[in-house]
């Protein structure tokens, strides 16, 4: 892995932390993947955060998260899967991703020296996680954070793709909209229910699979996230 560092938002240093590090993941395969390394001044929780399938780790609501954990006191490795990386449209098959992850759960487990670790992502990305701890575990990760966990595809509603989630043992937590269509509550709550003590959801009302929020309901996109932030960092806490 390699490293060197960039400025935050179009050249300003971050108040609490350090610039950004861009840094780069060798993969099993012999190719390479771009990340990012943020973190406050003295983080308390490490965090490896996966992208979702139709945008990479530069765009805007996964700078907003990595900014918001960054002002919680935790440091984040985002990093691209391979297809993203070569600029393509279609996802990596699972094996690829997966191991997309496991490089940079090991980056971030260095990186953590003896901080808490935790992975996640957002909806691809939250999957191929689950998918790769389910695998074989991801040392030194003490549990998994879902952004908009995808349990269908919108339209097809099923419970499938969460079948892989009864081989976790760490415990989970699902950050879901009440009006995801990729994750319809009267299938989600079930399958969370089922994983027991291990999985923990919470809800962020009528916000959809981008935690988007519409006007009439008073509020703003960046107050979901930041509610949804607050509460993850406490549950990575108390973990």
């Amino acid at each position: 892995m390699s490293g060197t560092t960039m400025p935050s938002r179009g050249g300003n240093v971050y108040a609490r932390g350090m610039p950004t590090q861009a840094l780069t993941l060798s993969l099993p395969n012999g190719e390479t993947v771009s990340g990012l390394w943020q973190s406050p001044a003295d983080p308390a929780v490490v965090m490896v955060l996966a992208h979702g399938a139709g945008a990479g780790m530069t765009h805007r609501h996964m700078a907003a998260t990595a900014d918001g954990l960054e002002a919680l006191g935790v440091a984040t490795l985002r990093y691209q899967f391979p297809y993203m990386e070569k600029g393509g449209k279609r996802p990596d098959t699972p094996s690829v991703a997966q191991a997309a992850v496991r490089a940079a759960a090991e980056e971030g487990l260095r990186r953590a020296g003896d901080l808490p670790l935790f992975a996640g992502g957002r909806s691809f990305g939250a999957r191929m996680t689950s998918q790769a701890q389910a695998k074989g575990e991801l040392a030194g990760v003490r549990g998994l954070v879902f952004f908009a966990f995808p349990l269908h595809a919108s339209g097809k509603p099923g419970t499938e793709r969460a079948d892989h989630l009864q081989d976790v043992a760490v415990p989970m937590l699902f950050l879901q909209g009440t009006k995801d269509t990729l994750a319809e509550l009267d299938l989600l709550k079930p399958v969370v229910a089922g994983l027991g003590a291990r999985a923990t959801l919470i809800l962020a009302d009528d916000a959809d699979h981008s935690f988007h929020v519409p006007a009439r309901t008073g509020r703003k996109d960046p107050e979901v996230l930041a509610e949804l932030l607050a509460r993850a960092v406490t549950w990575m806490r108390a973990v």
